[in-house]
C-alpha cells in the first residue's frame, strides 16, 4: 500500500475527531440535519440618535446537538454580529462607508461546570448555556457609525449579519465541516435609515 498524502492525512484525521465529537450524540458526521431550523433575526431596527446610527437586533436560535457536544468537550465558539453601512451608486458597486462588528467566545469550562462567554476583553460566567446564549442574542443601541446627513438618506442603508465564525475552529475540526449545515448558523439582512428630520 502506498504511503498516504499529507492532505489525504489530514481529511482523515479531521474526519475521525469529526466522529469522535458526534459519537455521543448518536450520529454520524455525515447524519442527516434537514429537520434544524436555523437561525432567525426576529428583530432589526437603525434609528438616529446625538451620538450616531444605533442598530438594534434580535435572533434565535438553538444550538444543534453536534455544535453542543463539540463545546462540552473543550471547543470553543465565535459568533460574530457585523453591520456596515452602505452608500447606494447606480454607477458602480456600493460603497462601504462604514463597518462595525462584535465577537463573542463561548466555551465550556470542565473544572467549575460553567460556561464563559467573552466579549470586548470582559469574560462572564454562567450556570447555564441558555444563559450565556441569551446574552449574545440581543444588542440593543449599538453605535455602528457618525450620523448620516439628511441629504444623504436615500443614498443610505445597512447591511447586518449575525453567524457562528468557522474560521475560528480548530484547524482540522474546519475540514471536516464541509457538508455539515448544522454548523452553518448564519443570517443576513439589508435595512433602511429612518429619515431625518
Amino acid at each position: 500500500m502506498p504511503p498516504m498524502r499529507r492532505r489525504d492525512l489530514l481529511q482523515r484525521s479531521a474526519s475521525a475527531l469529526l466522529a469522535t465529537t458526534l459519537v455521543s450524540t448518536g450520529r454520524s458526521a455525515l447524519a442527516d440535519t434537514a429537520g434544524h431550523a436555523g437561525i432567525d433575526l426576529v428583530r432589526l431596527g437603525v434609528q438616529r440618535a446625538d451620538e450616531g446610527l444605533l442598530l438594534s437586533y434580535e435572533v434565535r436560535f438553538d444550538l444543534p446537538e453536534d455544535i453542543e457536544s463539540a463545546l462540552s468537550k473543550g471547543i470553543a465558539v465565535v459568533f460574530e454580529a457585523q453591520a456596515s453601512l452602505m452608500r447606494d451608486r447606480w454607477y458602480w458597486m456600493d460603497q462601504a462607508r462604514a463597518t462595525a462588528s462584535r465577537r463573542w467566545r463561548l466555551a465550556f469550562q470542565p473544572l467549575t461546570r460553567k460556561w464563559r462567554l467573552s466579549f470586548d476583553g470582559l469574560s462572564r460566567s454562567y450556570n447555564r448555556l441558555p444563559d450565556a446564549l441569551d446574552a449574545l442574542r440581543r444588542t440593543n443601541s449599538w453605535r455602528i457609525s457618525d450620523l448620516v446627513l439628511p441629504k444623504d438618506d436615500a443614498d443610505h442603508y445597512v447591511t447586518f449579519s449575525f453567524k457562528l465564525d468557522t474560521d475560528e475552529l480548530p484547524r482540522p475540526l474546519q475540514i471536516g465541516l464541509g457538508g455539515q449545515p448544522d454548523w452553518n448558523l448564519a443570517v443576513q439582512r439589508r435595512v433602511a435609515i429612518p429619515a431625518g428630520h
